[in-house]
């Protein structure tokens, strides 16, 4: 038998801040420093936003994603996109502020601003991706290549967290389909698996054993191949901040938030169904699918209802987030409360 010793350094599942306590505390951080007529809250202050970063959000153009600035470097740099999307939520959008700043993103540590804090550590430029597995057209590719024949697009979706928080955030990418149609999957292509980049100097996160490194997720093939899955590469009109998973991450809206993978540097096309770091790290609490689904409880808290952040009241949880109509179909047949 295995047995594993945990380091005194380790970071349990178990062990991290109750979400409800979390925003409790910043709540009311937040009431005081109103009452007080204080500024906000410390840490907490938005970039400086131009005008023509503000028109750029309000009337943006078309574009090539070729023609996108990449990441890194100085302030957010502005992106150009199509918007108006069918798939876009007109829900009001999370605050650029509370979205760059409460976010998971353990490779940076397990607290919520620790990727805020340590994220300009990573370097994302240049990039690039490596395509393996069942594909006619492996190899690795630059982000830019990657980008280039693919028009940007804005996409405003629900984020919904595990830990019973969600977010409208205002994503800017191009459909993982798109990507993947170029390289040829083979029928062999069951599942997409996704890998984050392994590096503990410029991740510092990544030198504790909170979790298994490098960062995993996976996707049947036709939750890949969906027209809501994207790839970003920004958010609100601007380049994608390094502590939401610049300069490449996944977003599929219908799952919860750890499915959608940060800093991606390899996407392969297997015929198993992948390992992924939380279902390793705790299978008992953390499905391949993982689904929101307000009807199957986390054995720790009720999923019935969810804390957007910026509002006060509770919320009901949707099925699917909120998308079922799109994507029901796909788990026809299937129980989903063995999936969670």
């Amino acid at each position: 038998m295995l047995i594993r010793i945990r380091r005194a350094s380790q970071v349990l599942p178990r062990e991290i801040t109750a979400e409800e306590l979390y925003l409790r505390r910043r709540e009311l951080i937040k009431g005081a420093a109103v009452a007080t007529g204080a500024a906000l809250l410390a840490g907490c202050v938005s970039p400086g936003e131009s005008e023509a970063e503000a028109d750029a959000k309000k009337e943006p153009g078309k574009a090539s994603a070729a023609s996108a600035p990449a990441a890194g470097g100085g302030g957010p740099a502005e992106l150009r996109f199509t918007s108006g999307s069918k798939y876009s939520t007109s829900e009001p959008q999370t605050e650029f502020e509370d979205a760059s700043r409460y976010n998971n993103f353990y490779e940076f540590g397990t607290d919520k601003e620790d990727p805020a804090e340590y994220g300009h550590m990573m370097k994302v430029k240049p990039w690039t991706v490596s395509i393996e597995g069942a594909v006619a057209k492996p190899g690795r590719i630059g982000l830019e290549d990657l980008l280039a024949p693919h028009t940007l697009e804005e996409r405003v979706y629900r984020l919904r967290c595990v830990e019973a928080w969600s977010m409208v955030i205002p994503w800017i990418g191009i459909p993982l389909a798109a990507v993947l149609g170029r390289f040829e999957p083979l029928a062999a292509a069951k599942y997409v698996a996704f890998r984050t980049l392994h590096d503990p100097e410029q991740m510092p996160g990544q030198r504790i054993r909170s979790l298994e490194w490098p960062y995993r997720e996976g996707l049947r093939i036709d939750e890949a191949m969906h027209p809501l899955t994207i790839l970003a590469v920004g958010m609100y009109g601007r380049v994608l901040p390094n502590q939401n998973g610049a300069p490449l991450r996944l977003v599929v809206p219908w799952k919860y938030g750890f499915k959608s993978i940060k800093s991606i540097v390899s996407i392969a096309l297997v015929e198993s169904e992948p390992e992924t770091s939380w279902n390793v790290a705790n299978p008992g609490e953390y499905g391949f699918y993982s689904n929101v689904n307000p009807e199957v409880d986390h054995p720790r808290w009720s999923q019935a209802s969810e804390r957007r952040i910026g509002e006060f009241r509770r919320r009901k949880t949707l099925p699917f987030n909120g998308y079922a109509e799109e994507v029901a179909g796909l788990y026809q047949g299937m129980d989903l409360r063995k999936f969670y």
